[in-house]
Order: C-alpha cells, then sequence, then structure tokens
C-alpha cells in the first residue's frame, strides 16, 4: 500500500512530516501527499474526504499552497452529517476569506443550516459567517442572524451577536435592524450572552448616530444598574477571576458607558455614582482588580466633566506610577497624556512621580515619560525640571541623551525667563551631551548670545571655561571657538563682568591655546577645523602681539589632504602677511540676526522668500560629504559646508572667504544682472556707497561698510592668484554690474515681475468651493510655472483641517508650499492661498494637467472633494 494515499490518516502525515530532516525532505512528503489528495479529488471520493480535508489544512498552516482543495470546503459544507460539516467549515473558514469569488457557492448551503433544526450545525453556520462574511453575505443573511439573537439556547444567541457584529461592521446600514435585539440582550442573565450583547449594543453606537441617542435615552440607566449589580454580587465560582466577579464583563460595560456618556452631561451624571464606587471598592492587589480600575480612568476621562471624579482618576494612575510592574507604569503614562487635556493641574500634582519615571531602567517607560515631562512643562515650573532633567544628563545612558537633550532644549528655548539663564542652561547640555545635540541647537544659542551685547562677555568667558573641562564635546567647541574669535578682546580684558561670576585671568596666549588645542583634535570634522581657523583670522586682529603665532598655526594647514582646509589656510595666510590694513576691516563683529525671524524661519512660519536657498548636498572632493548648511552657518562663516567645491586651477581666494562665486561662467552671468542693478560689484559686495535694499539674514557680513578706495584695491590683489584666470570686473564708472551674492540669496517663490502674463482660471468649483489659480512665470525659465491658488469658502459653514492635495503626470515636478491657514471661513469672507510650483520637462509638447483632492471637516465631519483640472491657459 502507497503511503501517502488517500487512506493515510492525518497522525501519519504528521508524524512522517516531523520525522523529516531537512527542508527538502519535508516539502517532498507534502509533496507526494498533495499528489494523492488531488488523486482523490480528481476520483470524487467520498469516503476520505474529509480526511483529505484535514490533512490539507495542515499543509496549509506549514504555508504551503492549498488552492486545489477550496471547492472539497463546499462539498463537505453540502453534507447531511455533523463530523463532514465540522471539517467543511473549519476548512472554509481556514482556506478561505471574504475576497474569494468562490465563496458565493457557499451562502445558500450557510443560510440552510442557518435554519438547521439541529443547533450545532446552526452554531457551525454562524462561526463561520462571523469569520469571513463578505458585504454581500451580510446583507442576504442579516435576517436569519437577526432571528437567532432570540433562539432558546444562550449559546446560540451568544454566537449570534457575535455573527451581528461582524455584519454591521461589514454593512453599516444594517445597524439599524439589529437596535431593539440588541436591546433585549442588554437584559441577559447569562453573562456570556450578555457580554456579547455589550459589544454588539458598544459597535452599534459607534456606528450608527441614532442608535447611540436611542441607547442613552432608554437604557443607559439599565446599564449602570447592571454593571451595580455586577460590581457587588457575591461571590460566584463560574464567573470569579482572582477575587473579582467577571471582570471581563466589568470593562465592557465601562467601555460602552463610555461611549454613551461622551458629549452627553445627562447620561454622564447618572453614571457618576457607580464610575466612583467601582474607582473606590475595586481591589488593587491583583491584575483583574487593576484592570477594571484602568477601563474606570478611561471612562471617567471621557465622560462630562465632574472635577471630584476626575481628581480621583488621576490619583490612582499615581498608584499605577508607583507599582513596581513596568506595565502599570507604562499605561498611567499613556492615561496621563491623555489626561493633560481634561485637567491638567491635577497631572502637576503627579510630577515628581512622572520625573522618577524617566529615570526608569525600562527605556519605554523613560521615553514615554520624558514625553510628559515635555508636556507638563510652562512659565512656572521649567527651572524646577530642566534642573532635574540636566542633573540626570549627566549618569544617563548614551542612547537615551539624544531624546534627553533635545526635550532640555526644547523646553529651555520655549520658555526660557531670561537670556542669561538661557544661556547657562544650555552651556551645562553642551557640556554634558554636546555630542548628542542637534545643529539648531547651537545655531539659535548663537543666535542670543548675538542679541545680548550685555552679555558678550559673560558668554566667552563660561565657552571658556566649559571647553577647559568638556573639549570632547565637538557642538560645545563650535560654540566656544566661534565666541572666542568674535568676543576674544572681551575674554582677555574681563569686559562686562556680572556680579554673578567670577572673574578669570585669561592671556591672549591662553585664548590662542584654546583655539589650538580644538583644531588639532583629531576627532573633529573639517566644518569644526575650517571654524577654528576662521576664529584664529579674527584673532589675528584682536591680538596684533600673537599674530605672528596665529599666522603658524594656520600656515600648518597649507599643505591639508582636506581642501576646504588647505584652501582657507592659504587665503588667511595671505590676509595675515600680505593685507595687514584691511584685516581689521574683514573681521570686525558679526552684527546680531533678527532672533524673531530665525525662530520663525526655523518653525516653518516665514514665508519662502525669507528663507534660505536649500541648494544641493555638497561633497569634498577627498570624500567628506557634506550636507546642505543651515541658514546661520552662512551667516557665521563657520563651516566648510557654506561654498561650493574649490576649483584648484581656478579658485580665487575671495570665493571661500565670502562664500560666493567668481568663476568666469558666474562673472558672465551676473554681468546680464548688472545691466539692471547700475550698481558696482565691490560697492554691492562691501555695501559701500548707497545702501542695499535689502541684506540677507543668511549672508556674512565680514567686511566693513567703510572700506576706502585703497582698501578695495587690495581687496582686488587677494583676487590676483597665480593660478586664478584674469577676470575683468567692471567699475562703477565703465559699466553696470550683478550682485554677486544672487546666487547665495534666498530662494524667493515671488516670481519675476518681467515673466509673461497668464489669464487666471477657475480651477475647480463645486456647491460649497471654489479654487482659483493665478499663473506667473520666472523671465529665462519657461519651464516653470508659479500657481498661487485662492480657496473660497461658499457655504455658511466655516471648514477646518482644510488640506489641499494634487497630483501630476511623471513629465511634471510639483512643489507645494504650504497653505496660508488651515480654516476657512464661511461665506467667503476670507480665502486660503497656497503656492504651487510646476516644472514642465515636456514644455511646448505636453499640456499641464492635474488631479486635486481637498478634505476639510464640516462640523466635526469629514468631507472630500476631488476631480481634475485641464483647462490651464495655452502656452503654459
Amino acid at each position: 500500500m502507497n503511503p501517502f494515499s488517500s487512506g493515510t490518516r492525518l497522525r501519519d502525515m504528521i508524524r512522517a512530516i516531523r520525522a523529516s530532516k531537512t527542508a527538502a525532505e519535508e516539502r517532498a512528503v507534502v509533496r507526494k501527499e498533495c499528489a494523492a489528495i488531488r488523486a482523490s479529488i480528481s476520483e470524487n471520493n467520498n469516503e476520505y474526504r474529509h480526511r483529505d480535508l484535514a490533512k490539507l489544512m495542515f499543509i496549509h498552516m506549514l504555508g504551503y499552497p492549498t488552492h486545489f482543495g477550496q471547492m472539497e470546503c463546499l462539498k463537505l459544507i453540502a453534507s447531511p452529517g455533523f463530523p463532514e460539516k465540522r471539517i467543511g467549515y473549519l476548512g472554509l473558514m481556514l482556506l478561505l476569506d471574504e475576497r474569494q469569488e468562490v465563496l458565493m457557492l457557499v451562502t445558500n448551503s450557510i443560510k440552510q443550516d442557518l435554519n438547521h433544526t439541529n443547533q450545532y450545525i446552526v452554531g457551525l453556520a454562524l462561526c463561520a459567517l462571523g469569520n469571513i462574511s463578505s458585504a454581500e453575505m451580510a446583507r442576504d443573511l442579516a435576517p436569519e442572524v437577526e432571528r437567532l439573537l432570540q433562539f432558546r439556547d444562550p449559546n446560540i444567541r451568544k454566537k449570534a451577536a457575535l455573527c451581528s457584529i461582524r455584519i454591521i461592521k461589514k454593512v453599516p446600514d444594517l445597524a439599524e435592524n439589529f437596535i431593539n435585539a440588541t436591546a433585549v440582550l442588554l437584559k441577559e442573565k447569562h453573562h456570556g450572552v450578555l457580554i456579547t450583547g455589550v459589544q454588539l449594543c458598544t459597535d452599534i453606537c459607534t456606528i450608527s448616530p441614532e442608535a447611540l441617542e436611542y441607547f442613552r435615552k432608554k437604557h443607559t440607566d439599565g446599564i449602570v444598574r447592571v454593571l451595580k449589580d455586577v460590581a457587588n454580587s457575591p461571590y460566584s465560582p463560574e464567573y470569579d477571576v482572582s477575587g473579582i466577579t467577571d471582570p471581563f464583563l466589568q470593562i465592557r460595560l465601562l467601555k460602552l458607558l463610555r461611549v454613551l456618556g461622551d458629549g452627553d452631561t445627562d447620561a454622564s451624571d447618572s453614571m457618576n455614582d457607580i464610575l466612583a464606587q467601582v474607582a473606590t471598592k475595586t481591589e488593587t492587589n491583583k491584575n483583574s482588580g487593576n484592570a477594571i480600575l484602568y477601563e474606570c480612568v478611561g471612562t471617567i476621562m471621557a465622560v462630562e466633566d465632574n472635577g471630584g471624579l476626575r481628581v480621583l482618576a488621576i490619583n490612582i494612575l499615581g498608584r499605577f506610577l508607583s507599582n513596581r510592574d513596568n506595565n502599570f507604569r507604562y499605561v498611567a503614562l499613556n492615561m496621563l497624556m491623555r489626561a493633560l487635556a481634561v485637567d491638567s493641574q491635577a497631572v502637576q500634582r503627579h510630577r515628581a512621580t512622572i520625573l522618577e519615571c524617566v529615570k526608569d531602567a525600562d527605556a519605554s517607560i523613560r521615553k514615554r515619560a520624558l514625553e510628559l515631562v515635555y508636556v507638563l512643562a510652562n512659565e512656572s515650573n521649567v527651572q524646577t525640571l530642566t534642573k532635574e532633567l540636566t542633573d540626570y544628563l549627566e549618569v544617563s545612558d548614551p542612547e537615551f541623551r539624544g531624546d534627553l537633550s533635545a526635550k532640555i532644549c526644547s523646553m529651555v528655548e520655549k520658555f526660557s525667563p531670561d537670556k542669561i539663564w538661557y544661556i547657562d542652561q544650555m552651556l551645562k547640555v553642551l557640556s554634558e551631551a554636546g555630542n548628542y545635540v542637534k545643529d539648531e541647537v547651537w545655531y539659535s544659542l548663537v543666535v542670543v548670545i548675538t542679541n545680548a551685547p550685555n552679555l558678550h562677555g559673560y558668554s566667552v568667558r563660561s565657552l571658556y571655561k566649559a571647553l577647559q573641562t568638556a573639549g570632547e564635546q565637538e557642538t560645545l567647541v563650535r560654540v566656544a571657538v566661534w565666541c572666542i574669535g568674535e568676543y576674544g578682546d572681551m575674554l582677555v580684558n574681563n569686559t562686562g563682568v556680572l556680579d554673578i561670576e567670577e572673574p578669570i585671568m585669561v592671556s591672549e596666549s591662553d585664548a590662542v591655546d584654546a583655539v589650538e588645542i580644538a583644531i588639532k583634535g583629531h576627532s573633529l570634522d573639517p566644518s569644526t577645523k575650517a571654524m577654528c581657523l576662521i576664529a584664529l583670522l579674527k584673532l589675528s586682529s584682536r591680538f596684533p602681539s600673537s599674530s605672528s603665532r596665529i599666522n603658524e598655526i594656520i600656515a600648518q594647514y597649507k599643505g591639508s589632504l582636506v581642501l576646504e582646509l588647505q584652501q582657507r589656510a592659504i587665503e588667511f595666510n595671505s590676509i595675515i602677511q600680505n593685507h595687514q590694513n584691511i584685516r581689521s576691516t574683514l573681521v570686525e563683529r558679526m552684527p546680531a540676526l533678527d532672533e524673531a525671524s530665525y525662530s520663525g524661519r526655523k518653525t516653518g512660519s516665514v514665508p519662502a522668500a525669507a528663507s534660505t536657498s536649500q541648494g544641493t548636498s555638497l561633497n569634498l572632493p577627498n570624500g567628506v560629504a557634506k550636507a546642505t548648511s543651515p541658514p546661520l552657518v552662512d551667516l557665521l562663516d563657520l563651516s566648510a559646508d557654506d561654498v561650493s567645491t574649490p576649483n584648484l586651477s581656478g579658485g580665487d581666494p575671495l570665493h571661500d572667504l565670502l562664500g560666493i562665486d567668481l568663476s568666469p561662467a558666474s562673472l558672465q552671468s551676473g554681468t546680464n544682472q548688472a545691466q539692471k542693478s547700475g550698481t558696482d560689484v565691490l560697492l554691492d559686495l562691501l555695501s559701500i556707497g548707497t545702501p542695499a535694499a535689502q541684506n540677507s539674514p543668511s549672508m556674512p557680513d565680514m567686511l566693513s561698510p567703510t572700506l576706502d578706495k585703497q582698501n578695495t584695491a587690495d581687496v582686488l590683489d587677494i583676487l590676483s592668484s597665480p593660478s586664478a584666470p584674469s577676470t575683468q570686473i567692471p567699475s562703477a564708472g565703465s559699466s553696470s554690474t550683478m550682485d554677486l551674492l544672487d546666487s547665495f540669496a534666498p530662494s524667493s517663490s515671488k516670481p519675476d515681475g518681467n515673466g509673461p502674463a497668464f489669464p487666471s482660471i477657475i480651477a475647480f468649483e463645486s456647491n460649497t468651493l471654489k479654487v482659483t489659480f493665478n499663473f506667473s512665470k520666472q523671465q529665462g525659465d519657461p519651464q516653470t510655472i508659479v500657481i498661487e491658488a485662492h480657496f473660497s469658502n461658499k457655504s455658511s459653514n466655516v471648514y477646518t483641517d482644510f488640506i489641499f492635495q494634487a497630483a501630476v503626470p511623471k513629465f511634471l515636478q510639483l512643489h507645494l508650499e504650504p497653505a496660508s491657514s488651515n480654516t476657512l471661513p464661511a461665506s467667503g469672507n476670507e480665502s486660503i492661498t497656497q503656492k504651487l510650483r510646476v516644472t514642465n520637462s515636456q514644455h511646448g509638447k505636453k499640456s499641464l494637467v492635474m488631479r486635486v483632492r481637498i478634505g476639510y471637516k464640516v462640523n466635526n465631519k469629514d468631507v472630500l472633494e476631488q476631480g481634475q483640472i485641464s483647462n490651464f491657459p495655452h502656452g503654459l
């Protein structure tokens, strides 16, 4: 006899599979068994059909394909016997799902079984329908299921309730058909039926507002009474779990009360007493009791206002925080985060316990507690919270320092009472975790220091002291080196000593030593070393007596393998040796950056015209990758990231010093612009003569506005490098010149006024919304179109959470700027504007086309409108 014939028992097949020592042996056993099953199916062997399907299900659970046996499930379901039907329905639930078209063939069999006289067969049909019902099956079989909700046997009623949940989720319109039957289930004495009835009621109320209103008015008191009976019932072995009577039913009832009480004062008032009773009388020494308490807290937070209950609920969460079990603390932190929106004052009383959770050994609890502390921070407690977190920063795990330092810096920046406290706290963070701090943090610190003239001396002295003890923190090194370069004379002369600080004696040699030690740090990246070179250049002017020593330090990097450092060293060496008459002017103190505009740009609130150009990532020739510099890097002239890669055959020293491009191509391009500006290149570059219209906040102002003609000639001498091609720079008298800073200016979204004009169009219009497009193009760039979209609300309702999305074909590139608002006033009183930038790579060959989708909320209901725009003006 073939060991893998249809007569092989399931246990024999399992034994053969488990005896396989390799995956190949297992696959061989499965292939032979599948071949035997196929043969049996083709022979229509009724005797072994149920055995074949049982083996097929085991093969399916091992991950092998079994689609060839799906029809066997239907044949077994149609069999009259219970054992065959049981295997058939089990195979139906395991081998098929609602997406299978063959499932339509079984609908009639399930309908017949739902009306069968044998309650066990009825139960099989209900289980199958509750697991794999599709929307079509739900519509066809809903009447039979609704009838079975009143069946005599409680097990059938329970299964019918579970099946009803599947049906109303698949077809929400059918929910109203089950309202009356569900109301009857809520009066059941059998807990198994009652718990399914409560869950069915919860789902119906979630789906149907009408049902929710009905159960609120008619059955809230009854549900409260059921919960009271269960909570106060005497010991019952059948439902007892660790001394608690049926905690599963109590939790379901609490969840239903949460749904009924949310937004309804009357329903909330009727359940206040039972919620207080459950919260105070439930035992807390067992997991089952704590699970009930957790759900009770969630219900108290969700129902309408009751101050005393909420304080009680938050105190329960406070006890959870003190529990040794990490699960209790984690769920308590999650719930407290939600409770902040309801009663922040009550949560503040547990601040000390929450701070202790930040120091927990469990990483997930630490992270969640830190997020909660961050949300708890305000002007009154920021100093206490910051001190606690900063003290912990010293001993925290390295992998946690990044998140911890980011939250501390954000809190300090948001709620700092004064600048001196802000500077002190940032220095502590940089000293302890400078290597984990993001660049935006120290940019902000430099901005604050530049805007506090009375704290320049204090800042540079504090940074100098911090540098002596925490020189391995690279971010701290950057800020300290920058400040020493800018305010080194204040450091040496003890200028602006405050009452709270102790004066220190620092000589010029000590200041230079600090920068020299920093630049020789092997762990520092090229951008930090470049900042050190700039600081040394500035100190050569601040400390004339140390100029020769500084020049020697800089000269050591003239042969650096990093071309940025090499070029900077050559340029700065030339300035110190040959151009001392303009050196002090070149390295004057940098102007303060506008603190408000920088903060706005960092949070994304300023328009694109005020933000710096993003550019593309730069790569050093020696393989050191550099990211695009943020705005402040340009202002400070700090790093190798702020300029293009130098050209060794034709590099210009001033190129690197000022961060501009003096290549012949750039000059030629600039000459065309010069004819419009009418300003001499050096007058524009050095801000001599007529003042510039507006200085870019991201451009370094290293030069003085008072250079004379001789100094201008000296600057031109710097450009006369033997390796650089001779460049004819037009003078003010001979011709108009270009703005050399154009390539470094912010990327403005405002189009050129000389570009071609196009008529506006109504891009989209419905009964409630109107969208108008205005078009413009930048001169010399026919492929790029700037679209200004105006959204107008024609209805009498305010639209909230407004969002506009667009999609274009592959030959178009689309960039969406942030909208002016996410709230659209009613009746067309105001409009939302949003800019789109579209680049047509097939300009002149293919026309613009765009699909749009607009989403918003009206009275807390989501609305989605969409359409296609193809009526763009000709020539775009």
